[in-house]
């Protein structure tokens, strides 16, 4: 079952008849602010483990690379899943996703590529994936929906703790 429109999709008439505006379903929304999200840490996965082959992190580069093929199935069955209901599901980079894009690209500037940069940089993006997927989950969504976005959230939140530990395991040999 759907989850119900958003209350802005409805609108009341000079006659007091209810009318539907174009708007996506909570379902829809939900969906399509994970797509993004999973597509930017796909792209930021793969940049992050070309860098960190490059810096004697070959086994931290093939784990990298490994998640970022994650987020892509991710988004895939998401975007699938949509689609089966009729949604569209634009695919277009999000604001907070392209400045981090941005921000690990300077930070790459400054550490040289580093693989501690690069650590920071993907911590900090899969921060945002796991705040991006607890509020899809506080969202009044459907129960199939819910199911998948609870099963991705485990693996996504697992992979996040895989980056922070290696982030803060880094930092502790430098210092």
């Amino acid at each position: 079952m759907r989850s119900r429109l958003s209350p802005s999709a409805c609108s009341v008439t000079m006659t007091g008849m209810y009318q539907m505006e174009e708007a996506m379903s909570v379902d829809e929304s939900v969906t399509q602010d994970l797509v993004k999200t999973l597509e930017n840490g796909h792209d930021g996965f793969q940049r992050a483990a070309e860098r960190l082959s490059s810096s004697n992190e070959p086994a931290l580069a093939a784990e990298f690379a490994k998640f970022g093929a994650q987020r892509g199935q991710f988004a895939t069955e998401l975007a699938q899943m949509a689609a089966n209901y009729g949604d569209d599901v634009d695919k277009r980079s999000t604001v907070p996703g392209a400045i981090h894009r941005g921000w690990m690209a300077v930070k790459d500037m400054l550490a040289g590529s580093e693989a501690d940069g690069v650590l920071d940089a993907a911590a900090q993006g899969e921060d945002h994936a796991v705040e991006e997927y607890e509020s899809a989950l506080k969202a009044d969504i459907s129960e199939g929906l819910r199911a998948v976005i609870t099963r991705q959230y485990a693996e996504v939140k697992a992979a996040r703790d895989r980056v922070v530990g290696a982030r803060d395991s880094a930092l502790a040999k430098n210092n």
